[in-house]
């Protein structure tokens, strides 16, 4: 297969972004999932139909999930201080205590180790209720099972897992060390350094981390550091830490946030810090592959406590409309109200059939899943915060004020398209990947006719796709043969744009032939209309299984309805990114941008803030920002009490209220 990376016309730059890529996320699976399949103009139907639903022993775990989540939103309603936790921005100990002791913390850690030994789709379940009610609790917890200790259970050896994972299920949090200074979507651009010691039984750490949510009242870190492999190379690896080492300092507790305000991201730095040997996870150089692992799993959690902050916010906002009266009328009475209900209706309805989609798909095992991982991150961060959105302006003035708790939810919810993955990264990534095969299929055999390398398999492969680019003949569209019949029109619906998709791929990757690799803004209609497209067939599936079982009443006619509104919406958004692959304003935009860029540059630097690692002649020479009016969270070092640091946690709090 022929390679992007030598294609003509690509830049060095461009080059060395696509190995580090590869690299970065190791061979691809054998067998392509949902969404690859898109770009090749194909539909898995049996990856998508029917539906993900519990049944044999997970019937049994649904009924035990069931149960917990009754009890768990008892706990919220009545004992859970969300209110106080964003104001007072931490979350207390006597609630982390309650939340172990309801097994929240250890949801997915087996029973063998003393966790509950449920599955994703459980744990996600747990994640919506949490998130309906207080968003840091639900990135604490996330935090914690998702990705601070998920790699331990995925990766870890016997011992490791009998050392540790009893305490992460009963006692410890645990954090997750990736982010650094200099580090944030470039996951592969590690500055911390693991290395064997010379003794050949330890591996020393050096370096800094940033953004480790939990990590001053963590037990345990997993640090991912770079590491000179014996052919020189340099590579990452991953390893478990403990805060009581020698050489691990944690300078910064917490900085005061606009959301999620009772989380604490700390800042550690770690100076020759030594570990055993056999924390080592995984294997050496393998530490992104630990990375990338534990991110699909994050992105999903991320998107259930979105989820659930949006659904409350809808039902909030719906219930105020139907209740505050403007010129004599409800304020549902009118269209432009209906329109936002309508709208919210339709996102929270198919951001929950796109998750548990996704982990469905995590349960069960399928090989290739990060880009449905990907796309759920993307598609719930951002409908979901568009959901919240509406739901303030529903509410107007009222939605602004603290006690209503829409806008903690509003407040709690933008952070949600930055974190485990910019959305524009997400964008990226779906195009990149989504497309690489096929890409590289088309590569090859423009390489071969350029190169006069006929053959009877060349001609029948280039011929299809010669009648498309050059002809402007569609492929045929797939069939979905397992819907029920009144959603079979539905279905023919979304399999012609699947081939439109893929026809528009086609055309615009030899429009714009190696171009297209830096031009970002159209692989992000490119990505958001393969999103939709996703979306769609979620949404179908999960409508197909409820009218198959006979749903009927006032929640199924809400969600019946929300479905054909999200169709209508999903198409009017894929033809409208089609239609912007060819008309845009992309050529202004560059030339703004590059002109505001070049105005900025002539401003003191000194007004500004400036990153800290920045490799420019800026670093050290910006604005300080005035934090005196901030609470402070001072840092510790050396050995932390416990184990975990909770137990500093309380007096911190009340010394910073001092």
């Amino acid at each position: 297969m022929a390679d992007l990376k030598t294609m003509k016309g690509v830049s060095e730059r461009d080059r060395k972004m696509i190995a580090e890529a590869e690299t970065l996320l190791g061979p691809e699976p054998e067998s392509m999932g949902v969404m690859k399949n898109l770009f090749w103009g194909r539909l898995r139907q049996d990856l998508l139909y029917p539906y993900p639903e519990m049944s044999g022993d997970a019937a049994e775990e649904q009924a035990s999930c069931d149960q917990l989540l009754a009890r768990l939103e008892e706990y919220l309603v009545n004992e859970h201080p969300s209110i106080l936790i964003d104001q007072e921005q931490h979350l207390p100990e006597w609630a982390i205590k309650r939340l172990f002791e309801l097994g929240v913390f250890g949801l997915t850690i087996s029973k063998e180790y003393g966790g509950l030994g449920m599955g994703i789709t459980s744990y996600n379940r747990v994640l919506e209720l949490i998130g309906k009610y207080c968003g840091s609790t639900a990135v604490v917890v996330s935090a914690h099972q998702s990705i601070g200790c998920k790699a331990l259970m995925l990766f870890g050896s016997d011992r490791q897992k009998a050392e540790w994972l009893p305490k992460l299920a009963n006692e410890w949090l645990s954090a997750f060390c990736l982010s650094e200074p200099n580090v944030g979507c470039d996951a592969g651009g590690q500055e911390t350094t693991i290395e064997l010691a010379e003794d050949g039984e330890h591996y020393v750490i050096n370096g800094e981390k940033k953004w480790a949510t939990s990590g001053a009242i963590s037990g345990m870190f997993t640090v991912m550091g770079k590491q000179t492999m014996p052919d020189g190379s340099k590579r990452v690896s991953a390893v478990v830490c403990t805060p009581d080492v020698e050489g691990v300092h944690i300078f910064q507790k917490n900085r005061s946030k606009c959301g999620i305000r009772g989380t604490w991201q700390a800042r550690v730095r770690f100076e020759n810090a030594r570990v055993p040997k056999w924390h080592l996870l995984h294997k050496e150089g393998k530490g992104l592959n630990v990375a990338l692992s534990c991110l699909n799993y994050g992105r999903c959690t991320l998107s259930a406590g979105m989820l659930g902050g949006a659904k409350r916010a809808m039902d909030r906002s719906i219930s105020w409309s139907r209740n505050r009266y403007q010129f004599q009328r409800p304020l549902a009475d009118f269209e432009l109200v209906r329109q936002k209900v309508a709208h919210m209706s339709a996102m929270c309805y198919s951001m929950d059939a796109m998750l548990y989609m996704t982990t469905g798909m995590l349960d069960r095992h399928d090989e290739d899943i990060m880009l449905e991982t990907a796309t759920c991150k993307l598609y719930c961060s951002e409908m979901g915060w568009r959901v919240v959105n509406d739901a303030m302006q529903i509410m107007g003035g009222e939605g602004y004020m603290t006690e209503n708790e829409v806008e903690r939810i509003f407040r709690d919810s933008r952070i949600n398209t930055i974190v485990e993955g910019a959305n524009e990264v997400m964008q990226s990534f779906i195009f990149a990947y989504g497309g690489k095969q096929l890409a590289e299929k088309l590569l090859g055999m423009k390489e071969a006719v350029d190169n006069k390398q006929f053959s009877g398999a060349l001609m029948k492969a280039a011929i299809p796709v010669a009648s498309e680019v050059f002809l402007g003949i569609r492929p045929k569209a797939p069939v979905i043969s397992k819907l029920h019949q009144n959603l079979i029109p539905h279905g023919r619906r979304v399999c012609q744009l699947i081939s439109e998709f893929t026809y528009q791929f086609k055309k615009i990757s030899k429009k714009l032939d190696a171009a297209i690799v830096e031009r970002q803004a159209i692989q992000a209609r490119l990505a958001d209309a393969a999103m939709w497209i996703h979306a769609w067939n979620c949404t179908l599936s999960k409508l197909d299984m409820q009218m198959r079982r006979g749903d009927s009443g006032p929640e199924f006619d809400r969600d019946r309805t929300a479905a054909l509104h999200l169709f209508d919406l999903a198409e009017k958004n894929i033809q409208d990114s089609f239609r912007r692959l060819y008309e845009h304003t992309d050529a202004t935009m560059m030339t703004a941008a590059a002109a505001a860029l070049a105005y900025n540059e002539t401003m003191p630097t000194a007004k500004f803030v400036v990153p800290e690692r920045t490799p420019t002649d800026a670093r050290g020479k910006g604005f300080q920002p005035d934090q005196s009016h901030i609470m402070q969270f001072p840092g510790t070092t050396g050995a932390v009490a416990g184990g975990t640091g909770r137990e500093h946690m309380e007096e911190t709090i009340e010394h910073a209220h001092d």
